[in-house]
């Protein structure tokens, strides 16, 4: 079964992958505290290109575990710098998140919105179920947040 052989020796397949994931570990305990229900575009790239470099090192398509490290210590400064940079910048926030985009206002969605962004009339709904909304007419705004969440916001009273 020569497609069950491995390249390297097992033990160094279980020392690479134990030393990249402890590495990454820490990297998300200690220094990258986002929630994850708050995840931007830019940090779903991070997580990609993170576990590429991870995946490289761990399979040892490197030179060394530590040519993993660097490739991962170089996504996370990046990573921190943008945060850093769009938290003192206006431009650079907008520039790495999208918009809030407006898909019902006044309990009628936004239909050209809603196909540009790809949502459907049975998503939305299921969103606002979820929400405890069962009529599109208690809907005052309805909002695609920058990360993918749908924000509503009801009228007060249902005679609006």
């Amino acid at each position: 079964m020569e497609w069950l052989a491995f390249d390297q020796p097992w033990w160094q397949l279980v020392l690479r992958a134990t030393l990249i994931y402890w590495f990454l570990l820490l990297i998300f305990r200690f220094i990258l505290r986002r929630d994850v229900g708050s995840m931007s575009m830019a940090d779903l790239l991070f997580l990609l290109l993170v576990s590429e470099a991870a995946s490289n090192g761990a399979q040892g398509q490197y030179t060394s575990v530590g040519d993993g490290f660097i490739a991962i210590s170089t996504l996370v400064f990046w990573n921190y710098t943008l945060d850093w940079l769009g938290y003192h910048s206006a431009t650079v926030a907008r520039l790495l998140d999208p918009p809030a985009l407006v898909i019902v206002r006044h309990g009628r969605m936004l239909a050209k919105t809603m196909k540009k962004e790809l949502i459907t009339r049975d998503e939305l709904l299921a969103k606002l179920r979820e929400e405890g909304i069962d009529d599109l007419s208690r809907v005052k705004l309805a909002r695609l947040e920058s990360d993918g969440e749908i924000s509503v916001v009801q009228y007060d009273a249902p005679g609006r």
